[in-house]
């Protein structure tokens, strides 16, 4: 069978989706490495899946810390532009590293995380096969369709379509040190240059956690593209690390409140959403993903929230609860859709303030800015979140769409068809 290498960015949630479509193949038979930065070891959570550091020399074991800090809060546009060259950096390093650790390892084929060029470009420049993967919204470009990090709605008004085009102009300027660095690399590797993320996808396969209802109108997605919904592992096990579902009484209203890995550390974000769940005596579960302290979560009991914990199980919290408060980030929210949860989205960074948008053009939930927003107006979202039904009804349908789009079994079908022979370990080696 093949051995797949995996390239993705240094995030636990692109390495979460992506690890449940590697155990997807490697219960078929195949082996499966990621390559990253040594500290990216840490997000390894199934010893059925292989990890091999690169970069040590320019990226060494302590210092992913800092980049999560600036990737979680770049204040600044200096800030911004921070974030940009760690991109840049990074892709350079994965650019120079794999080619010489895919020949050691012996690798037939790639799963290439769409944020992270890299792993596209060497697969190309060695002759690799490779299936493009969307673990955050796809940054498949079409014209009038808003770029993922874009806060505004679809629209094909001349005004909409004004929008797109000029905040496309803005975000390619920003981008100028990744477009540098992707060009540079594509000369360095001897193939044709390019520039940008969606330059850089599959011409056999791409799969996406997203589903058709949630995006928004689109008619040039390429044959090779696929909805499969969310990628996520039946077979695993939930880390220790997750405390079990409470105890929640019947006849109140329950709301979950998660910010992801990266923003759990908001405490005054977190504080102004469990007055908000106070005003409407709704029950409160936060789960901060470690973010906060000891006396931070009993500050939060004592300014509203009913339990606080680092790591709750979320499906079966969401499953449970008339409505979640989140940052957007596409995991929580394809889960929130599967279980008609309704969503307060409150983007933070990425693709978060896109995701939200998206949550408002499907009518699945409602967003307010997580920096302006006080507990009052949060309150006041809450509650038509929980007295207007139709946000769970227009769930429905996305949520039919998940149950069939086929998660990470269709994806790994869809890996294996794309690469044939290869996938069916008929590969000949020089």
């Amino acid at each position: 069978m093949a051995h797949f290498g995996v390239v993705a960015p240094a995030f636990y949630s692109h390495v979460s989706a992506l690890s449940a479509l590697a155990l997807a193949l490697v219960e078929r038979g195949h082996r499966v490495t990621f390559l990253q930065r040594p500290d990216a070891a840490a997000y390894m959570g199934d010893a059925r899946l292989g990890f091999h550091a690169v970069g040590a020399a320019s990226h060494p074991p302590g210092s992913m810390a800092q980049s999560l800090r600036r990737a979680a809060n770049p204040g600044s546009p200096l800030g911004l532009r921070r974030v940009i060259l760690d991109m840049a950096a990074g892709t350079g390093m994965l650019c120079r590293e794999l080619p010489g650790a895919f020949a050691q390892l012996g690798i037939d084929a790639v799963l290439a995380d769409q944020m992270e060029a890299a792993g596209a470009l060497v697969a190309e420049a060695l002759g690799l096969p490779f299936v493009s993967v969307a673990c955050a919204l796809p940054v498949n470009r079409e014209a009038g369709v808003p770029l993922p990090v874009m806060p505004f709605d679809w629209g094909d008004s001349e005004r909409a379509l004004h929008m797109v085009d000029g905040s496309t102009r803005v975000y390619d300027w920003m981008m100028t040190p990744h477009r540098r660095a992707i060009e540079a690399e594509t000369r360095r590797l001897g193939i044709p240059v390019r520039g940008a993320l969606h330059e850089c996808l599959s011409p056999l396969a791409q799969v996406s956690q997203t589903v058709a209802a949630f995006d928004f109108p689109r008619a040039r997605l390429p044959d090779g593209f696929h909805h499969v919904g969310p990628l996520r592992c039946a077979t695993h096990k939930a880390p220790a690390r997750i405390e079990a579902l409470p105890a929640i009484a019947p006849g109140r209203p329950f709301v979950f409140a998660s910010l992801g890995t990266l923003q759990g550390h908001r405490f005054d974000l977190f504080k102004r959403i469990a007055k908000a769940c106070r005003r409407l005596d709704a029950q409160l579960l936060v789960a901060h993903c470690g973010g906060l302290d000891a006396r931070q979560a009993r500050a939060l009991e004592s300014h509203g929230a009913t339990w606080v914990c680092a790591f709750a199980p979320q499906e079966a919290a969401l499953a449970r609860a008339d409505a979640v408060v989140s940052h957007a980030g596409l995991n929580t929210v394809m889960d929130a859709v599967a279980a008609h949860t309704p969503i307060l989205a409150l983007p933070i960074a990425f693709d978060q303030p896109g995701v939200a948008a998206r949550i408002r053009h499907a009518g699945v939930g409602l967003s307010a800015s997580p920096r302006f927003t006080g507990a009052g107006a949060l309150a006041r979202q809450l509650r038509r979140l929980l007295d207007e039904p139709g946000f769970a009804q227009r769930c429905a349908p996305l949520a039919e769409q998940v149950r069939n789009a086929g998660g990470s079994t269709r994806a790994a079908d869809i890996v294996e068809r794309a690469l044939g022979p290869v996938a069916a370990g008929r590969v000949q080696r020089g």
